[in-house]
């Protein structure tokens, strides 16, 4: 790891300011991804700005009985913040499949929207990596990628974007605020992760030196009858291989309103429009559930050896679906 500068901000505009400067600085939260590419030789800022005493971290409703959710809160914090459980009970739920009760103290919401991939190919710096290195190539496509995306692929980069909580978050159409030097701006969560097209390396769509603020909900009394599941390889802590954020509002037995998004299946958080629209006004059944999966996955480009991630995610749609009917039914 090479020397690094170091300082701690009190203020936004302070931290914004820094940045600008120091296009090579990088803001550092709890430093529980950042560090680690550090040490790996991936990351290699010239100075960390930590913004951890900025007053960033309440978590709050909104007047519209949305919730509002500061960049700099714990996702320990917010896991367990009554309101969000009660609320957003899936929000809760994927933080907590997320990471260790360590990694929850230190990991902040901001930094968790800007992990970057686990693919082993982008942490070994003795491989090419078109998200690394632009242009150098893709090995995992040929390669090692059981793990890998099926859906919003290109020929340069199958990775698969690890946050759990980010999953939940686009299923309840969150809207990311953040800070420029020329002042605030928000993005939508659907609009923040990029399409990986022919620039997978330029992953959000942040502007130069910007710092994430906070995280809004709009009102969602769906969010209420909403679940979040995770398979992974392993029992304890471990990247989802597949997972589900899922709301569901029935009427004698008629969805009347249905929020999907799947994880670990593409380079962001993946909104399952497709299956939402199969969903809505039609009858609870396993049949609705498995076209609605059917349709959302038909977009699906496995490669060799992850084609098994269309049959887990299909079974998952009907899991949870068929479980949160159930609930509503009693």
């Amino acid at each position: 790891m090479r020397e690094f500068g170091y300082e701690r901000v009190l203020d936004i505009s302070g931290a914004v300011a820094l940045l600008g400067d120091d296009p090579d600085a990088r803001f550092l939260g709890g430093g529980t991804n950042l560090v680690d590419l550090m040490k790996a030789g991936v990351e290699r800022p010239t100075r960390l700005i930590d913004v951890r005493e900025l007053p960033l971290n309440r978590i709050q409703f909104t007047p519209d009985d949305g919730l509002r959710i500061g960049a700099t809160a714990t996702n320990s914090d917010l896991a367990a913040h009554p309101e969000v459980r009660r609320h957003y009970p899936a929000l809760a739920q994927a933080v907590l499949a997320g990471a260790s009760g360590q990694l929850r103290n230190m990991a902040t919401v901001g930094g968790n929207l800007l992990q970057r991939t686990r693919c082993g190919y982008f942490t070994d710096l003795a491989k090419p990596c078109n998200k690394r290195a632009p242009g150098s190539g893709c090995p995992a496509i040929e390669g090692e990628h059981h793990n890998h995306a099926i859906l919003g692929t290109s020929a340069h980069c199958v990775a698969t974007h690890p946050s759990d909580m980010a999953v939940a978050l686009t299923a309840f159409d969150a809207v990311v605020s953040y800070e420029t030097a020329d002042g605030p701006g928000e993005l939508a969560l659907t609009d923040f992760y990029l399409p990986v097209g022919d620039t997978p390396h330029l992953e959000t769509a942040l502007p130069p030196g910007a710092l994430i603020t906070g995280v809004t909900l709009p009102p969602a009394p769906v969010a209420a009858h909403s679940r979040y599941r995770k398979v992974r390889e392993r029992a304890s802590y471990a990247f989802a291989i597949g997972s589900i954020a899922a709301a569901l509002d029935v009427q004698d037995d008629v969805v009347r309103e249905v929020r999907l998004a799947f994880g670990a299946v593409a380079s962001r958080p993946w909104r399952a429009r497709a299956a939402e629209r199969v969903l809505t006004g039609g009858p609870v059944s396993a049949e609705t559930f498995a076209a609605a999966a059917d349709a959302e996955l038909a977009a699906a480009k496995p490669l060799p050896h992850n084609g098994y991630k269309v049959t887990l995610m299909r079974n998952l749609v009907v899991a949870v679906l068929t479980e949160l009917a159930e609930e509503a039914a009693r």
